[in-house]
C-alpha cells in the first residue's frame, strides 16, 4: 500500500463511528504488520457496536479469530523479505465482499455440500453461498470468473456488510 493510499484509508477510518482518532501511524502499522505477518490473514477495523480491532490468523486455510483483546503493537521490521512474494500474491487475488448484514451459509441446506471450496473453479453469475437477513435466504453470485483461494468466513458465521466471504484468483 502506498503511502498517499494509507492516508487516505486513515482519513477514511476517522469518520467511521466507534473509531475515534485513528492516526496514520497506526494504518501504516497494520498495514506493515499484515504484509509482514504470513499468518494474519486479515485485519478488520469495526465501528458503532463492534467497535475495536479485530485481528484473523489463517488455520488450514481458514481464517480463525484471535481470542482475547488486539493491542496494536509497533510493527516488526521483515528480516529477509521472504513475505514479498506472499503479498504480491495476495493482493492478485479478488474479493467476493458481504453485500449485506446477516447470516453466511456455506451450503444450501444443512448437511449439503457446500457451494465453494477452496481450489473449486467458479463462473460469473454462479451462487457461491447464501446470506440469510431478515428470514430471507439471499443467494450471493460471484461477479467473475476465478478460482476459489480462500474462504473467509465459517458456515453459519454473523458476516457484516462489506465483509470478505471469498478470495480467487481471476487468472487460475
Amino acid at each position: 500500500m502506498k503511502p498517499d493510499e494509507m492516508k487516505d484509508l486513515a482519513v477514511l477510518l476517522q469518520k467511521v463511528p466507534g473509531l475515534k482518532g485513528i492516526e496514520f501511524q497506526e494504518v501504516k502499522r497494520l498495514a506493515d504488520l499484515l504484509l509482514e505477518s504470513p499468518e494474519i490473514g486479515s485485519i478488520e477495523l469495526k465501528g458503532l457496536f463492534g467497535t475495536g480491532v479485530v485481528i484473523t490468523r489463517t488455520g488450514g486455510g481458514l481464517p480463525v479469530a484471535m481470542p482475547g483483546p488486539v493491542l496494536l503493537a509497533p510493527a516488526t521490521k521483515a528480516g529477509d523479505g521472504a513475505e514479498a512474494p506472499r503479498a504480491a500474491a495476495v493482493s492478485a487475488l479478488k474479493e467476493i465482499k458481504s453485500p449485506m448484514v446477516g447470516t453466511f451459509y456455506a451450503a444450501p441446506e444443512p448437511g449439503a455440500e457446500p457451494y465453494m471450496k477452496i481450489g473449486a473453479r467458479v463462473s460469473a453469475g454462479q451462487t457461491v453461498c447464501i446470506i440469510e437477513a431478515m428470514k430471507i435466504m439471499n443467494e450471493i453470485e460471484a461477479d467473475f470468473a476465478g478460482v476459489v483461494r480462500e474462504v473467509c468466513v465459517e458456515d453459519a458465521q454473523p458476516v457484516e456488510f462489506g465483509q470478505v466471504l471469498f478470495r480467487m484468483d481471476p487468472h487460475g
